[in-house]
């Protein structure tokens, strides 16, 4: 009778841990089979769902719940479905049987009372079960698993590698993208066509591609481009204009770390007017041979260059009440 007393304690125990081993064998048993198909996605019905996230088990399962049948007219769903397949045959490739992580699919067709009970009404939707025995157990998610958080934006599959191993460390998975041969062919086919134009056209382009004057114009408009901010407004898609609270339009807007659209642009055309005069009066003026009209000519563009960087002051004055600098006549 003292013997008999622990091993009626060790009894449920041992139990449990058949269960365990036997449901995970189960779904590795359908991996192996070829019933998950290339893929390596467990197609689930509601008794299989059930079974497979059923407590306790000692792997984790990621489950997709989807609608790709055509009345359901869910795009998502089937834009989302070759990336899940992708994830899937990354981790299969070395995983035949699943190496504690399986990836499985229910469709509303057949799965409607399972959606039912999940009280879902939208897809897809994507779980992460992770394990409750084990080393890496996690009862606290047992019964309430993980969930991907889809955005209206395509969803790649290396994101929801990421949110894999965000929650589940020990099953680090790298998605391994087929080598695109008809993207490569296509780039190749350019690249010739390309180089058989510029072979052809090249008499008549090399004036142009040697021309000093030509090169020095794309360099500036490059260099206006960027230092009028441009690339700023991409980054943080400035609105172009704003309401100034007035019922006018406001194109300046205050402090240096904002700026609109259109004051990019203003910005650009007074910096082009700023290099156009110092170009003109450093290339353009020697070339005048009349005295008079040099001395006219040389007047003129400082004249300009003064409006341009008085003007440009004044922007700065606008964007910042404390800017100290001034020049007349825009006081």
């Amino acid at each position: 009778m003292r013997l008999l007393a622990p091993l009626l304690l060790l009894a449920p125990l041992a139990l449990v841990s058949a269960a365990v081993s036997s449901s995970a064998s189960k779904f590795s048993s359908l991996l192996t089979s070829g019933k998950a198909g290339k893929s390596g996605i467990l197609q689930l019905t509601n008794s299989l769902y059930d079974d497979l996230v059923a407590a306790p088990r000692d792997y984790a399962a990621m489950v997709l719940l989807t609608a790709q049948d055509a009345k359901f007219g869910c795009q998502m769903c089937k834009e989302f479905a070759p990336e899940y397949e992708l994830l899937a045959s990354s981790w299969g490739r070395k995983h035949r049987d699943g190496g504690g992580l399986f990836f499985a699919s229910l469709d509303f067709a057949k799965g409607r009372d399972t959606f039912m009970k999940l009280g879902l009404n939208t897809a897809p939707v994507l779980f992460l079960f992770p394990p409750t025995t084990g080393p890496h157990a996690d009862p606290a998610h047992a019964a309430a698993p993980f969930r991907y958080d889809f955005t209206g934006a395509a969803t790649p599959a290396e994101s929801v590698a990421a949110f894999i191993t965000q929650h589940t460390p020990q099953y680090p998975i790298r998605v391994q993208r087929p080598y695109d041969y008809a993207k490569a062919g296509k780039l190749a086919g350019g690249v010739v066509l390309a180089l058989a134009i510029l072979r052809v056209a090249f008499k008549t382009l090399k004036p142009a591609i040697h021309s000093r004057n030509l090169w020095a114009a794309l360099s500036l408009i490059l260099i206006l481009l960027f230092t009028s901010g441009h690339m700023f407004n991409h980054i943080r898609h400035v609105p172009y204009v704003a309401n100034n609270g007035k019922g006018g339009i406001s194109y300046i807007a205050g402090g240096f770390s904002n700026q609109f659209g259109m004051e990019t642009q203003i910005v650009a055309v007074v910096y082009a007017v700023l290099a156009f005069c110092a170009i003109s009066l450093g290339m353009k003026m020697q070339t005048i041979e009349d005295p008079s009209r040099q001395k006219f000519a040389v007047w003129a563009w400082n004249g300009v260059l003064l409006l341009a960087f008085s003007f440009l002051l004044s922007l700065f004055r606008q964007k910042n009440g404390g800017y100290p600098f001034k020049l007349p006549p825009m006081m």
